[in-house]
């Protein structure tokens, strides 16, 4: 079972070709072969949830400033430059001196190899995508920008450049929506959680979104305000989604019980509505309000409702962590998961360690029907209720923390390592098993020193290549933990 997205992941993708507009009248039927490139490598577009925009052939430096006029006037968020023969950088200078959103130039050949003794001008021609992009490269460092990203290939059947392409209409993804997002930011840190301060302003400043002060009130209204109908269908959803097994050998866990569901289905519909009328795409939140008052019975109780939305691609995060926040948004949006963790006890007979947290969770990376248990308490925190429970897939994973460094910026810290086999405490809390390399001990050293928090989001798949892409995008320091022995 999966949960399905609340709204359909998008981007605004823009193509164009280069070429050299003296070549048209040297070999006739040329440009033909350009444009039936260019229409083939759009076609690798089509099937990745993007608006695309085709600006055509830019082939002098009239052409490239026709060009940037159009483009400046989409809202993009990626353009691929289809470098379909040698193009002189006047095609690319005013592009990528103007424009604030990356680029990638896609060398994709039509042949593997050219047939050499029966090999033409023409036939070379339509095959030098590889020629200017060291021009393109010089030019942009002269203009003061970033190298491109380059993917290099042949225009059919390469699964590696198809793959790159997916990746970064992935990227796009996540770019179109962390301009966009709105995250609420509600309550308060932990008493006292030092590495979860952080600047909304500098939210704003590194990933472009609004942060949203929210009020548990505007939450409170809607659980207040709920039908028995209502009730009732959001109860009917989480019993067909969980199991509900008997407790097994801890003391506060309990098979759920009917008071903890209908306070979690209370809990989630409020969410649901809540986030709907502030018009959110994410929140983090902490607040515990007055012993015994229906507030904290509410607030405590967003465990199951907040999973439920994480899955359905509305990342929550608790302990008022908007950084992490923004790391499960940006490993949602890679389609990769994006569950709230952190580190558990070590496990120096299996050489790994149990990686996770009391909630919330992206449901649909588990690899079996998550679990509901009835808790009597909530574990260095008030209250008690329903917690979730399960392991994500066995398999590669991807750890993404995002930190502040010395100077006061975000920093990105990623790992990869493995999701293995083995049992995990039924604490009613979910736990994973992460195996890293080289050792336990090694890597865990080699994390701490990049001053993580002791949060980070994690996904499935190994994206470790694709989150480095993104935090240069960004312009974010990325620290990669090495998996190499000295």
């Amino acid at each position: 079972m999966s949960i399905e997205r609340r709204r359909p992941l998008t981007a605004n993708i823009g193509v164009l070709g280069v070429g050299h507009s003296t070549y048209w009248k040297q070999f006739d039927g040329l440009l033909d072969v350009m444009h039936d490139k260019m229409r083939i490598f759009k076609s690798k577009l089509v099937n990745h949830d993007a608006e695309i925009t085709d600006f055509g052939m830019v082939d002098d430096s009239e052409t490239a400033y026709r060009a940037l006029n159009e483009i400046r006037k989409k809202d993009l968020d990626l353009l691929f430059i289809d470098m379909v023969t040698y193009a002189t950088s006047a095609t690319f200078a005013p592009l990528i001196q103007a424009l604030d959103i990356p680029v990638v130039l896609v060398a994709l050949q039509p042949l593997k190899a050219m047939d050499y003794r029966n090999g033409t001008t023409f036939i070379q021609l339509s095959n030098d995508d590889v020629c200017s992009v060291p021009e393109f490269s010089a030019v942009a460092v002269r203009m003061g920008k970033r190298i491109p990203d380059i993917i290099f290939g042949f225009l059919e059947g390469d699964a590696e450049a198809d793959a790159e392409i997916a990746s970064w209409c992935r990227i796009a993804h996540a770019l179109h929506d962390l301009k966009r997002a709105r995250i609420g930011l509600m309550g308060h840190v932990l008493e006292s959680m030092y590495d979860m301060h952080v600047d909304p302003a500098l939210i704003t400043r590194t990933f472009g979104c609004h942060v949203v002060p929210v009020e548990p009130d505007e939450i409170m209204k809607h659980y207040r305000a709920l039908l028995p109908d209502d009730l009732e269908a959001m109860t009917a959803r989480i019993r067909g989604f969980f199991d509900t097994p008997n407790p097994i050998s801890d003391n506060i866990t309990f098979m759920l019980n009917d008071e903890d569901l209908r306070v979690a289905a209370r809990s989630a519909i409020a969410l649901e509505r809540a986030i709907e009328e502030k018009k959110l795409t994410g929140l983090a939140y902490y607040y515990e309000a007055e012993d015994g008052s229906d507030m904290r019975t509410m607030v405590t109780n967003f465990i199951v409702g907040n999973s439920m939305l994480t899955a359905a691609g509305f990342p929550m995060c608790g302990e008022f962590d908007l950084k992490t926040c923004l790391a499960m948004l940006i490993m949602d949006r890679l389609e990769i998961g994006g569950s709230f963790a952190e580190f558990h006890p070590m496990d120096f007979v299996r050489g790994s360690i149990l990686v996770g947290h009391d909630g919330p969770h992206h449901m649909n990376i588990a690899d079996r029907k998550p679990v509901l248990r009835s808790l009597s308490k909530y574990h260095g925190k008030p209250g008690s209720g329903a917690g979730v429970e399960f392991k994500i897939m066995e398999g590669p994973m991807t750890m993404l923390g995002i930190t502040v460094n010395a100077e006061g910026l975000l920093k990105f810290v990623v790992a990869e390592g493995e999701s293995v086999q083995g049992d995990i405490p039924p604490t009613g809390n979910t736990n994973t098993h992460g195996f890293f390399k080289p050792d336990l001990r090694t890597f865990l050293k080699r994390w701490m020193a990049e001053g993580p928090t002791h949060h980070f989001a994690l996904g499935i798949g190994h994206h470790a290549d694709e989150i480095e892409k993104l935090a240069r995008v960004l312009d974010i320091e990325c620290a990669r933990i090495r998996i190499d022995r000295y």
